[in-house]
Protein backbone atom coordinates (compact mmCIF):
# COMPACT_ATOMS: atom_id res chain seq x y z
CA UNK A 1 0.00 0.00 0.00
CA UNK A 2 1.19 3.48 -1.21
CA UNK A 3 -0.05 6.66 1.21
CA UNK A 4 1.35 10.14 1.58
CA UNK A 5 1.57 12.32 4.42
CA UNK A 6 0.88 15.94 4.92
CA UNK A 7 1.48 17.83 7.77
CA UNK A 8 0.04 21.32 8.61
CA UNK A 9 0.95 24.09 10.46
CA UNK A 10 2.68 27.49 9.82
CA UNK A 11 4.79 26.72 12.34
CA UNK A 12 6.45 23.90 10.87
CA UNK A 13 7.16 26.26 7.58
CA UNK A 14 8.81 28.93 9.84
CA UNK A 15 10.84 26.53 11.85
CA UNK A 16 9.10 27.27 15.00
CA UNK A 17 8.33 23.59 15.60
CA UNK A 18 9.82 20.46 14.22
CA UNK A 19 8.28 18.23 12.25
CA UNK A 20 8.39 14.72 14.46
CA UNK A 21 5.20 13.62 13.42
CA UNK A 22 6.19 13.17 9.74
CA UNK A 23 9.31 10.76 11.34
CA UNK A 24 6.95 8.96 13.43
CA UNK A 25 4.20 8.19 10.71
CA UNK A 26 7.01 6.96 8.47
CA UNK A 27 8.45 4.58 10.82
CA UNK A 28 5.36 3.03 12.12
CA UNK A 29 3.93 2.43 8.79
CA UNK A 30 7.26 0.91 6.99
CA UNK A 31 6.92 -1.62 10.22
CA UNK A 32 4.00 -2.68 8.49
CA UNK A 33 4.52 -2.68 4.60
CA UNK A 34 2.81 0.61 4.04
CA UNK A 35 4.97 3.11 1.79
CA UNK A 36 4.92 6.84 2.91
CA UNK A 37 6.41 7.90 -0.74
CA UNK A 38 6.24 11.74 -0.12
CA UNK A 39 5.73 13.88 2.64
CA UNK A 40 4.27 17.92 2.43
CA UNK A 41 3.94 20.09 5.13
CA UNK A 42 1.66 23.29 4.74
CA UNK A 43 0.57 26.51 6.27
CA UNK A 44 -2.40 26.75 8.03
CA UNK A 45 -4.21 27.72 4.63
CA UNK A 46 -7.38 26.51 3.54
CA UNK A 47 -5.84 26.76 -0.58
CA UNK A 48 -2.63 25.12 0.72
CA UNK A 49 -4.60 22.50 2.49
CA UNK A 50 -6.58 21.46 -0.54
CA UNK A 51 -3.87 21.46 -3.09
CA UNK A 52 -1.82 19.30 -1.08
CA UNK A 53 -4.56 16.72 0.36
CA UNK A 54 -6.16 16.65 -3.70
CA UNK A 55 -2.51 15.67 -5.31
CA UNK A 56 -1.80 13.38 -2.38
CA UNK A 57 -4.95 11.44 -3.50
CA UNK A 58 -4.67 11.28 -7.20
CA UNK A 59 -1.07 10.22 -6.88
CA UNK A 60 -2.02 7.19 -4.45
CA UNK A 61 -5.49 7.53 -3.33
CA UNK A 62 -4.65 7.66 0.53
CA UNK A 63 -3.54 10.15 2.44
CA UNK A 64 -2.67 10.54 6.12
CA UNK A 65 -2.95 14.75 7.51
CA UNK A 66 -1.76 15.73 10.78
CA UNK A 67 -2.79 19.10 12.23
CA UNK A 68 -5.65 21.32 12.11
CA UNK A 69 -8.24 19.70 14.28
CA UNK A 70 -8.33 22.15 16.66
CA UNK A 71 -10.76 24.83 18.32
CA UNK A 72 -8.96 27.44 16.68
CA UNK A 73 -9.57 29.64 14.16
CA UNK A 74 -6.72 28.29 12.68
CA UNK A 75 -7.42 25.14 12.40
CA UNK A 76 -8.95 24.29 9.37
CA UNK A 77 -8.11 21.10 8.31
CA UNK A 78 -11.34 19.04 8.91
CA UNK A 79 -12.94 21.66 7.19
CA UNK A 80 -11.04 21.56 4.02
CA UNK A 81 -10.91 17.88 3.55
CA UNK A 82 -14.23 17.35 4.21
CA UNK A 83 -15.46 19.92 1.38
CA UNK A 84 -12.81 18.11 -0.88
CA UNK A 85 -14.82 14.68 -0.15
CA UNK A 86 -18.06 16.77 -0.47
CA UNK A 87 -19.42 15.67 3.28
CA UNK A 88 -20.50 18.12 5.39
CA UNK A 89 -19.85 18.95 9.10
CA UNK A 90 -22.23 17.44 11.34
CA UNK A 91 -22.56 17.64 15.12
CA UNK A 92 -21.56 14.69 17.27
CA UNK A 93 -23.33 14.27 20.68
CA UNK A 94 -20.97 11.23 21.87
CA UNK A 95 -17.73 13.33 20.40
CA UNK A 96 -18.92 16.25 22.81
CA UNK A 97 -19.72 13.98 25.58
CA UNK A 98 -16.15 12.95 25.41
CA UNK A 99 -14.60 16.12 25.05
CA UNK A 100 -16.99 17.29 28.40
CA UNK A 101 -15.66 14.17 29.94
CA UNK A 102 -12.03 14.77 29.49
CA UNK A 103 -12.36 18.80 30.80
CA UNK A 104 -13.74 17.71 33.73
CA UNK A 105 -11.25 15.35 34.62
CA UNK A 106 -8.96 17.97 33.89
CA UNK A 107 -11.10 20.05 36.50
CA UNK A 108 -11.38 22.52 33.30
CA UNK A 109 -14.54 23.72 31.70
CA UNK A 110 -15.01 23.64 27.65
CA UNK A 111 -15.73 26.72 26.35
CA UNK A 112 -18.06 27.51 23.40
CA UNK A 113 -14.85 27.56 20.72
CA UNK A 114 -14.34 23.19 21.93
CA UNK A 115 -18.00 22.64 20.11
CA UNK A 116 -15.88 22.92 17.03
CA UNK A 117 -14.12 19.11 17.91
CA UNK A 118 -17.66 17.49 18.07
CA UNK A 119 -18.36 18.50 14.37
CA UNK A 120 -17.51 15.19 11.93
CA UNK A 121 -17.33 14.85 8.15
CA UNK A 122 -20.76 12.74 7.12
CA UNK A 123 -19.71 9.13 7.06
CA UNK A 124 -16.62 9.62 8.54
CA UNK A 125 -15.33 6.94 11.28
CA UNK A 126 -14.35 8.65 14.50
CA UNK A 127 -10.72 7.56 15.61
CA UNK A 128 -11.33 8.03 20.17
CA UNK A 129 -8.35 10.00 21.14
CA UNK A 130 -7.94 9.01 24.87
CA UNK A 131 -4.77 11.15 24.87
CA UNK A 132 -6.60 14.89 24.01
CA UNK A 133 -10.08 15.93 22.86
CA UNK A 134 -9.31 16.38 19.32
CA UNK A 135 -10.83 13.13 17.81
CA UNK A 136 -9.15 11.33 14.25
CA UNK A 137 -11.07 11.18 11.44
CA UNK A 138 -11.33 8.46 8.86
CA UNK A 139 -13.04 9.64 6.05
CA UNK A 140 -13.33 7.33 2.55
CA UNK A 141 -15.21 8.63 -0.59
CA UNK A 142 -14.91 9.21 -4.41
CA UNK A 143 -11.27 10.92 -3.82
CA UNK A 144 -9.72 8.18 -1.94
CA UNK A 145 -9.17 7.62 2.07
CA UNK A 146 -7.97 10.65 4.27
CA UNK A 147 -7.03 10.25 7.74
CA UNK A 148 -7.01 13.13 9.82
CA UNK A 149 -4.92 13.14 12.99
CA UNK A 150 -4.13 16.12 15.94
CA UNK A 151 -0.88 17.81 15.24
CA UNK A 152 0.09 17.26 19.09
CA UNK A 153 2.76 14.68 18.77
CA UNK A 154 2.18 12.90 21.78
CA UNK A 155 -1.75 12.30 20.81
CA UNK A 156 -0.67 12.17 17.11
CA UNK A 157 1.62 9.09 18.29
CA UNK A 158 -1.27 7.13 20.57
CA UNK A 159 -3.79 7.24 17.84
CA UNK A 160 -1.01 6.52 15.48
CA UNK A 161 -0.80 3.57 17.47
CA UNK A 162 -3.62 2.08 18.48
CA UNK A 163 -5.80 3.63 15.80
CA UNK A 164 -4.22 3.82 12.01
CA UNK A 165 -1.87 1.21 12.11
CA UNK A 166 -4.12 -1.87 13.47
CA UNK A 167 -6.68 -0.55 10.35
CA UNK A 168 -3.75 -0.31 7.44
CA UNK A 169 -2.17 -3.30 8.36
CA UNK A 170 -5.49 -5.34 7.62
CA UNK A 171 -6.22 -3.07 4.73
CA UNK A 172 -2.41 -3.18 3.45
CA UNK A 173 -1.69 -7.17 3.99
CA UNK A 174 1.61 -6.70 2.27
CA UNK A 175 3.94 -9.99 2.96
CA UNK A 176 6.85 -7.34 2.61
CA UNK A 177 7.55 -5.19 5.29
CA UNK A 178 10.43 -2.23 5.74
CA UNK A 179 12.35 -2.16 9.09
CA UNK A 180 15.22 -0.49 10.38
CA UNK A 181 17.45 -1.43 13.18
CA UNK A 182 19.80 1.24 14.98
CA UNK A 183 23.77 0.40 16.50
CA UNK A 184 24.33 3.22 18.67
CA UNK A 185 27.72 4.34 18.92
CA UNK A 186 29.61 7.32 20.61
CA UNK A 187 33.20 8.67 21.07
CA UNK A 188 34.39 8.34 17.23
CA UNK A 189 34.16 9.94 14.44
CA UNK A 190 31.98 9.34 11.43
CA UNK A 191 34.91 9.28 9.03
CA UNK A 192 36.70 6.77 11.46
CA UNK A 193 33.73 4.48 12.46
CA UNK A 194 33.55 4.54 8.15
CA UNK A 195 36.98 3.27 7.89
CA UNK A 196 36.46 0.35 10.68
CA UNK A 197 33.35 -1.23 9.03
CA UNK A 198 35.20 -1.59 6.18
CA UNK A 199 33.30 -3.21 3.27
CA UNK A 200 30.18 -4.10 5.41
CA UNK A 201 27.78 -2.64 3.12
CA UNK A 202 28.51 -6.00 0.51
CA UNK A 203 28.26 -8.14 3.75
CA UNK A 204 25.11 -7.41 4.99
CA UNK A 205 23.40 -6.97 1.49
CA UNK A 206 20.82 -6.72 0.52
CA UNK A 207 20.19 -4.18 3.62
CA UNK A 208 21.27 -0.94 3.63
CA UNK A 209 23.68 1.24 5.83
CA UNK A 210 23.52 4.93 6.79
CA UNK A 211 25.92 6.37 9.16
CA UNK A 212 23.76 9.65 11.26
CA UNK A 213 25.92 11.88 13.29
CA UNK A 214 24.53 13.92 15.97
CA UNK A 215 25.92 15.21 19.13
CA UNK A 216 25.70 12.02 20.95
CA UNK A 217 27.72 10.08 18.29
CA UNK A 218 27.16 8.00 15.42
CA UNK A 219 24.08 6.31 14.95
CA UNK A 220 24.45 3.28 12.61
CA UNK A 221 20.93 2.54 10.78
CA UNK A 222 20.70 -0.84 8.87
CA UNK A 223 16.96 -1.34 6.55
CA UNK A 224 15.85 -4.16 4.85
CA UNK A 225 13.01 -2.99 2.30
CA UNK A 226 11.93 -6.43 0.66
CA UNK A 227 11.09 -9.39 2.15
CA UNK A 228 8.53 -11.02 4.66
CA UNK A 229 8.69 -9.71 8.25
CA UNK A 230 10.29 -13.07 9.68
CA UNK A 231 13.02 -13.06 7.56
CA UNK A 232 13.40 -9.31 7.52
CA UNK A 233 14.20 -9.72 11.80
CA UNK A 234 16.34 -12.18 11.34
CA UNK A 235 19.15 -10.67 8.47
CA UNK A 236 18.22 -6.88 11.05
CA UNK A 237 19.50 -9.49 13.94
CA UNK A 238 22.78 -10.86 12.03
CA UNK A 239 23.48 -6.92 10.61
CA UNK A 240 23.31 -5.50 14.10
CA UNK A 241 25.46 -8.21 15.76
CA UNK A 242 28.22 -7.54 13.15
CA UNK A 243 27.86 -4.04 13.58
CA UNK A 244 28.50 -4.59 17.28
CA UNK A 245 31.43 -6.46 16.73
CA UNK A 246 32.80 -4.02 14.24
CA UNK A 247 32.46 -1.14 16.57
CA UNK A 248 33.79 -2.83 19.44
CA UNK A 249 34.24 -0.49 22.73
CA UNK A 250 32.15 2.62 20.36
CA UNK A 251 28.94 0.92 20.32
CA UNK A 252 26.01 1.07 23.87
CA UNK A 253 23.20 0.14 22.58
CA UNK A 254 20.53 -0.62 20.21
CA UNK A 255 17.71 1.65 18.62
CA UNK A 256 16.44 4.19 20.75
CA UNK A 257 18.43 3.37 23.80
CA UNK A 258 20.36 6.17 25.74
CA UNK A 259 23.83 6.25 26.88
CA UNK A 260 22.79 7.21 30.56
CA UNK A 261 20.52 4.43 31.06
CA UNK A 262 23.48 1.80 29.59
CA UNK A 263 25.98 3.44 32.61
CA UNK A 264 22.89 3.25 35.31
CA UNK A 265 21.80 -0.49 34.20
CA UNK A 266 25.69 -1.46 34.32
CA UNK A 267 26.28 0.25 37.77
CA UNK A 268 23.25 -1.24 39.41
CA UNK A 269 24.66 -4.41 38.59
CA UNK A 270 28.18 -4.21 39.95
CA UNK A 271 26.05 -2.78 43.25
CA UNK A 272 27.84 0.64 42.68
CA UNK A 273 26.35 4.39 43.09
CA UNK A 274 27.64 7.20 41.46
CA UNK A 275 28.42 10.48 42.23
CA UNK A 276 29.24 13.79 39.36
CA UNK A 277 31.54 16.96 39.47
CA UNK A 278 30.81 19.15 37.38
CA UNK A 279 32.03 22.62 35.78
CA UNK A 280 31.55 23.29 32.16
CA UNK A 281 28.80 21.16 31.86
CA UNK A 282 26.66 22.74 34.23
CA UNK A 283 24.74 19.74 35.74
CA UNK A 284 24.42 18.16 32.09
CA UNK A 285 25.83 14.56 33.56
CA UNK A 286 23.81 14.48 35.98
CA UNK A 287 20.75 15.84 34.45
CA UNK A 288 20.88 12.95 31.92
CA UNK A 289 21.17 10.44 34.66
CA UNK A 290 18.38 11.23 36.24
CA UNK A 291 16.23 12.03 33.21
CA UNK A 292 16.18 7.45 33.13
CA UNK A 293 13.47 6.52 35.23
CA UNK A 294 14.60 4.55 38.62
CA UNK A 295 18.10 6.40 38.91
CA UNK A 296 17.43 7.36 42.49
CA UNK A 297 18.82 3.79 43.03
CA UNK A 298 21.74 4.22 41.50
CA UNK A 299 22.44 7.99 41.46
CA UNK A 300 23.24 9.60 44.67
CA UNK A 301 23.93 13.39 43.57
CA UNK A 302 25.93 15.78 42.69
CA UNK A 303 28.10 19.19 42.42
CA UNK A 304 27.79 21.79 39.87
CA UNK A 305 31.30 23.57 40.94
CA UNK A 306 31.50 26.57 38.48
CA UNK A 307 33.32 28.76 40.83
CA UNK A 308 36.73 27.71 41.79
CA UNK A 309 35.78 28.92 45.56
CA UNK A 310 32.85 26.01 45.17
CA UNK A 311 35.51 23.66 44.01
CA UNK A 312 37.52 23.75 46.90
CA UNK A 313 34.76 24.10 50.06
CA UNK A 314 32.27 21.61 48.26
CA UNK A 315 35.06 19.26 46.79
CA UNK A 316 38.35 19.81 48.18
CA UNK A 317 39.83 20.59 45.75
CA UNK A 318 43.44 22.81 47.23
CA UNK A 319 44.21 26.37 45.97
CA UNK A 320 47.40 25.05 45.72
CA UNK A 321 46.14 22.56 42.43
CA UNK A 322 44.01 25.43 40.86
CA UNK A 323 47.07 27.71 41.38
CA UNK A 324 49.61 25.66 39.68
CA UNK A 325 47.78 24.16 37.31
CA UNK A 326 44.30 25.89 36.76
CA UNK A 327 40.28 25.05 36.89
CA UNK A 328 40.66 23.09 33.58
CA UNK A 329 43.15 20.55 34.33
CA UNK A 330 43.02 17.14 34.83
CA UNK A 331 44.61 17.71 38.16
CA UNK A 332 41.99 19.77 38.85
CA UNK A 333 39.49 17.16 37.30
CA UNK A 334 40.91 14.32 39.56
CA UNK A 335 40.63 16.26 42.61
CA UNK A 336 36.83 16.80 42.06
CA UNK A 337 36.43 13.50 41.26
CA UNK A 338 37.83 12.42 44.80
CA UNK A 339 35.87 14.98 45.90
CA UNK A 340 32.40 13.94 45.07
CA UNK A 341 33.27 10.10 45.17
CA UNK A 342 33.88 11.29 49.26
CA UNK A 343 31.42 13.76 49.46
CA UNK A 344 28.90 11.27 48.11
CA UNK A 345 29.96 8.34 49.65
CA UNK A 346 29.93 6.32 46.68
CA UNK A 347 32.33 3.99 44.70
CA UNK A 348 32.43 5.41 41.06
CA UNK A 349 32.20 9.19 40.22
CA UNK A 350 33.06 11.45 37.24
CA UNK A 351 34.17 14.88 36.65
CA UNK A 352 34.16 17.09 34.17
CA UNK A 353 35.89 20.82 33.58
CA UNK A 354 36.56 22.59 30.63
CA UNK A 355 36.30 25.99 28.37
CA UNK A 356 33.12 25.63 26.54
CA UNK A 357 33.29 29.18 24.80
CA UNK A 358 32.97 31.35 22.93
CA UNK A 359 35.45 33.27 25.06
CA UNK A 360 38.05 31.94 28.17
CA UNK A 361 40.39 30.40 25.78
CA UNK A 362 44.17 30.88 25.37
CA UNK A 363 46.89 29.56 23.20
CA UNK A 364 47.84 26.54 25.47
CA UNK A 365 43.90 25.73 26.37
CA UNK A 366 41.94 26.46 23.78
CA UNK A 367 38.10 26.94 23.65
CA UNK A 368 36.72 23.33 23.72
CA UNK A 369 39.64 21.92 25.86
CA UNK A 370 37.79 19.42 28.59
CA UNK A 371 39.46 17.62 31.49
CA UNK A 372 37.55 14.82 32.86
CA UNK A 373 38.33 12.21 35.62
CA UNK A 374 36.46 9.16 36.59
CA UNK A 375 36.92 7.21 39.99
CA UNK A 376 36.19 3.33 39.95
CA UNK A 377 38.26 0.80 42.65
CA UNK A 378 39.28 3.02 44.06
CA UNK A 379 41.33 4.39 41.37
CA UNK A 380 41.48 7.87 39.67
CA UNK A 381 41.92 8.24 35.60
CA UNK A 382 41.90 11.43 34.03
CA UNK A 383 42.00 12.26 30.36
CA UNK A 384 41.81 15.96 27.85
CA UNK A 385 40.32 15.61 24.89
CA UNK A 386 39.16 18.82 22.07
CA UNK A 387 35.63 19.09 21.59
CA UNK A 388 34.12 20.62 18.27
CA UNK A 389 31.06 22.77 18.31
CA UNK A 390 29.82 26.13 19.76
CA UNK A 391 28.79 26.46 23.29
CA UNK A 392 26.09 24.40 23.60
CA UNK A 393 27.79 21.82 21.68
CA UNK A 394 30.22 21.28 23.18
CA UNK A 395 28.74 20.78 26.36
CA UNK A 396 26.10 18.07 25.28
CA UNK A 397 29.32 16.17 23.75
CA UNK A 398 31.16 16.68 26.73
CA UNK A 399 28.45 15.09 28.48
CA UNK A 400 28.09 12.49 26.45
CA UNK A 401 31.89 11.44 26.74
CA UNK A 402 31.89 11.76 30.39
CA UNK A 403 29.00 8.93 30.38
CA UNK A 404 31.20 6.95 27.67
CA UNK A 405 34.13 7.05 30.50
CA UNK A 406 31.56 6.09 32.75
CA UNK A 407 30.70 2.93 30.80
CA UNK A 408 34.32 2.00 29.96
CA UNK A 409 35.05 2.05 33.47
CA UNK A 410 31.84 -0.03 34.53
CA UNK A 411 32.27 -2.37 31.37
CA UNK A 412 36.43 -2.69 29.88
CA UNK A 413 36.87 -3.06 26.81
Amino acid sequence: MRLEAVTVGTELLLGFTIDTNAAEIGRQLAAIGVRVVRRTSVSDDAEAIRDAVSAALARTGAVLITGGLGPTKDDITKHTVAALFDAPLEFDESVWQAVLARFARLKRKAVDSNRTQAMVPRGARVLPNRWGTAPGLWLEGRPGLAIMLPGVPREMRALLEHEVVPRLAERSQEPVVVRSRTVRTTAIAESTLAERMGNIEEDIAPLTLAYLPGLEGVDLRVTSWEAEAHETDLRLAVAVDRLRQMAGAHAYGEDEVDLAEEVLRAAREDGDHIAVAESCTGGLVGGRLTAVPGSSAVFKGGTIAYDNEVKTAELAVTPQILEAHGAVSEETARAMADGAARRFGTSLAIAVTGIAGPDGGTAEKPVGTVCFATRAGGETRSTTMMVAGDRMEIRARAAQFALYLLLRRLRPA
